[in-house]
């Protein structure tokens, strides 16, 4: 094996964990903090047009203030539908339309709330650093193999370990950061 087949696994090994950690940070964004954003709205599906659609490609939306998110339908018919969306989609909103747009207020978040959702980021982040971690676990398994095989020498191996290994620290170490901007947020910590 030559050095450039090493290249090639470092290269997809981080190409993985950067999947991984794009994936929590998806996933986090659409964690409510009580501050209005757009991405809480990610997961409402609108009957339209005789299919599902995403909230998003069926109206543009804003945050005028931080407790509140507007919707504004490209097609105006579609009002009811998408008010209609919102409240089926189990976000603890509650909107409401003057006829021209729908308007989602921004609850405040108990104590409980917050602690519950501080719960959740946990939960995300560690299935990130799960995902990160069986990354490096699959790419030192490939490596072990190459050295078996007699393609990489017993240095190439430990140093390409020690490369996988620090890939792994700054990857955690991202979700890590992630989690706690995230708790800052909720907790105010």
């Amino acid at each position: 094996m030559d050095v450039n087949d090493l290249k090639a696994l470092f290269a997809e090994v981080s190409k993985r964990m950067t999947v991984a950690l794009e994936h929590a940070r998806h996933e986090l964004a659409g964690v409510r903090t009580g501050r209005a954003s757009v991405t809480i709205l990610d997961p409402v599906h609108v009957e339209a047009y005789g299919s599902r659609m995403p909230l998003n490609q069926l109206a543009s939306l804003s945050v005028p203030e931080p407790a509140l998110i507007v919707a504004q339908p490209f097609d105006p018919s579609q009002l009811g539908a998408i008010e209609k969306a919102i409240r089926a989609a189990d976000l603890g909103l509650n909107p409401g339309n003057d006829g021209k747009v729908v308007r989602i207020p921004i609850p405040a978040l108990t104590d409980e709330r917050r602690k519950e959702l501080s719960r959740h980021v946990h939960k995300l982040t560690e299935e990130g650093r799960n995902s990160v971690r069986q990354v490096r676990r699959d790419a030192n398994d490939r490596l072990k193999k190459l050295l078996k095989d007699h393609k990489i020498s017993e240095d190439d191996e430990r140093k390409g370990l020690d490369d996988v290994q620090k890939l792994t620290d700054t990857y955690i170490k991202q979700l890590d950061d992630l989690q706690k901007k995230k708790d800052t947020e909720l907790l105010g910590k």
